[in-house]
């Protein structure tokens, strides 16, 4: 049976060289990677700014007064702890949290989850106008800014491509060649012989597998990315490829031709990448989101790549890939057996 196992996988790679599926898989983290140093972060942002403010402590009046008349550009939200307002900063339902400053108790420190974006920017604008307007020149308000999380845009956005990279072999790749198999009747071919369709699935997973570990692996090679938590890392995306690989192999059963199964997987493509990618930018997008597999593997991802997150905390979100790889696993094996639509 492992000989079998091995012989397809083998099999599968050769064919990747022959159709170019494995340059697609090298080019595309090189793509996104110079797509990262011509990124233009440059926004607008016009809406209110929300401002954390513990209640213990006791800041400059002055301060809190100015950011409570200032109701146009600020609204205030009061927490009961930092952990709390960490919290809600992480849930994007703060925009920033002042926390007094040890140095100078007429000064606060501004903490935000990235420093160098523009909500940071604006923040400081605004609070350098408000001072400007109430005090003329005078020390700074915000004697420190902290960020949740540091590094550039191109670690700050690397989860995103991370999860691009892995839908894209999932649902457009893994998808189109297993209904070509089947247009072809290679599968039926194989059938004939002492290949059993559980050594066949196998194969097929491990190609997704490789696929993907190849396409992320060229990507932090490019970037000189550092993955942080290395065996957290390494077990989210083991367990990400094989949820994502069966549940492509799924879809391109579905299908009887490879243009049926490009067209559904970029139908489940876009779905699945879009509403995860942008729930950083959406509270709307944070509430449903939770629902699809993707996000349930690009949360822990950007946990353990920008928050130094563990295994240990994301228990349940492993759980779910997994469920989710063995259920389309067991469904893609019944309908081989069936032998749908071959």
């Amino acid at each position: 049976m492992l000989k079998n196992i091995l012989t397809l996988t083998s099999n599968d790679l050769a064919m990747a060289f022959k159709n170019k599926t494995i340059y697609l898989v090298v080019f595309i983290p090189f793509f996104v990677f110079f797509s990262l140093k011509l990124v233009d972060g440059v926004t607008t942002n016009s809406k209110k700014i929300t401002i954390g403010l513990i209640q213990a402590q006791a800041y400059a009046p002055i301060i809190v007064n100015a950011i409570s008349s200032s109701e146009k550009v600020f609204s205030l939200s009061q927490v009961s702890n930092k952990e709390e307002g960490i919290r809600r900063l992480k849930e994007k339902k703060l925009d920033g949290l002042l926390l007094r400053s040890d140095k100078d108790h007429t000064s606060v420190v501004l903490v935000v989850l990235k420093k160098d974006s523009t909500l940071t920017l604006s923040i400081v604008e605004s609070f350098s106008a408000l001072q400007k307007a109430v005090e003329g020149k005078s020390i700074d308000w915000i004697s420190d800014i902290t960020p949740l999380q540091k590094g550039g845009i191109q670690k700050q956005t690397l989860p995103t491509w991370i999860l691009m990279l892995i839908l894209l072999v999932s649902f457009i790749i893994m998808p189109a060649q297993v209904a070509e198999e089947k247009e072809k009747k290679l599968l039926l071919a194989l059938l004939q012989t002492p290949m059993r369709e559980i050594e066949w699935l196998i194969a097929k997973v491990l190609l997704g597998m490789i696929l993907i570990l190849t396409a992320v692996s060229f990507l932090h090679l490019f970037g000189a990315f550092d993955p942080g938590n290395l065996l957290s890392y390494v077990a989210f995306l083991l367990v990400g490829s094989f949820c994502f690989s069966s549940y492509g192999i799924f879809l391109g059963f579905l299908c009887r031709s490879q243009a049926s199964a490009r067209t559904l997987g970029v139908i489940f493509y876009l779905p699945h990448l879009l509403p995860s990618a942008l729930s950083d930018f959406s509270q709307q997008l944070t509430r449903v989101a939770p629902f699809l597999p993707s996000y349930q593997l690009y949360e822990p991802i950007k946990s353990i790549l920008l928050d130094g997150g563990d295994i240990s905390n994301l228990s349940l979100e492993l759980i779910y890939l997994l469920v989710v790889g063995l259920v389309t696993f067991i469904f893609s094996y019944l309908l081989m057996k069936k032998r749908w639509l071959m």
